[in-house]
């Protein structure tokens, strides 16, 4: 899985920022139309909601599973998310799960 994991990181990086990397050239750092472009359509305006809804569920669930299991850079899926979005947290937060998860000792079985 941190193979799958991995390319889903990168998979997530570059198909947001290859939209918003022109427009950023275009437009620079202009909020405001940011927004107003973001909510242009009922459609668009639905897409947003839906990621919003999605970013506070994984930034829930990184705080929560990150504690339980102890995990270390828990700051990495925050950075992600505020710079590139959920399409990099959520896998690159599985990713260091799955790391953590394979440090832990694992309980023997009874034969």
């Amino acid at each position: 899985m941190k193979w799958l994991y991995l390319l889903l990181c990168i998979a997530g990086t570059l198909l947001p920022l290859s939209q918003f990397g022109p427009w950023l050239l275009d437009h620079g750092l202009a909020f405001p139309l940011l927004v107003e472009q973001a909510f242009a359509t009922p459609i668009a305006g639905f897409a947003w909601m839906d990621v919003l809804v999605s970013a506070i569920v994984v930034l829930v669930f990184v705080v929560v599973e990150g504690r339980r299991l102890q995990m270390r850079f828990l700051w990495l899926p925050f950075l992600a998310m505020f710079t590139v979005g959920v399409s990099l947290a959520l896998p690159l937060f599985l990713l260091m799960r799955e790391f953590a998860l394979n440090r832990q000792p694992q309980p023997e079985h009874p034969n």
